[in-house]
């Protein structure tokens, strides 16, 4: 399991009630099941339509549990942006 950070951007930050905050896990799909546990609600609904950085890297359509989170890094929640 590793340990870094969430940070969410927009909307996501606003449904977060906070600019970013810590994970433990080992794939982006368990970083996001904790998530989604702390923050029932309106961020489970915007985390659905956002896009998400692993380490400056694009996840793209990969499934989120094949993804794997290294210790010390940053997971970056991007909601759709008006005009972008």
């Amino acid at each position: 399991m590793a340990a870094g950070t969430i940070r969410y951007w927009a909307a996501a930050k606003a449904a977060a009630g906070t600019a970013e905050e810590p994970y433990a896990a080992s794939t982006l799909a368990e970083a996001l099941d904790g998530v989604r546990e702390r923050h029932p609600g309106e961020l489970t609904r915007v985390l659905r339509r956002c896009s998400f950085l692993i380490d400056g890297n694009p996840v793209g359509a990969r499934g989120h549990e094949t993804v794997r989170l290294a210790e010390g890094g940053t997971v970056e929640v991007l909601p759709p942006f008006a005009g972008g």
